[in-house]
């Protein structure tokens, strides 16, 4: 797993990477009520906004940090955008991309990095 300041984690698996927020961002949104999630097929770009999610104390928009292609997405979310709430760093993931560099996940941190940064 690698985190991005911007609270998001990805998980590498081959040349797929799957992004989703972290529990610290879900806490921090509160009781997530609303998810918008890209089209598959769509090819993104490093900083695209391409997640809008909207808590009952925010509407946040959530970037690309990677350069890809949109591959599937967690339709569970649109129906039932609690399960951020309940598993932000698991079942609750946004999106997943197919990536030609993996070495772009490089400038992200560990999660003993993140944990520093969230303190």
């Amino acid at each position: 797993m690698k985190y991005t300041e911007d609270h998001e984690w990805l998980s590498l698996d081959g040349d797929i990477v799957t992004v989703g927020i972290t529990d610290h961002a879900q806490e921090q949104l509160g009781d997530i009520v609303f998810v918008e999630l890209p089209e598959v097929g769509t090819l993104i770009s490093k900083d695209d906004e391409v997640v809008v999610i909207e808590s009952v104390k925010a509407a946040s928009d959530i970037a690309a940090p990677i350069d890809g292609e949109i591959v599937e997405v967690n339709e569970s979310l649109t129906t039932s955008p609690s399960k951020v709430n309940d598993d932000a760093e698991g079942e609750a993931w946004f999106f997943k991309v197919k990536i030609d560099d993996t070495s772009q996940l490089d400038q992200y941190m560990s999660e003993d990095d993140y944990k520093d940064l969230i303190a």
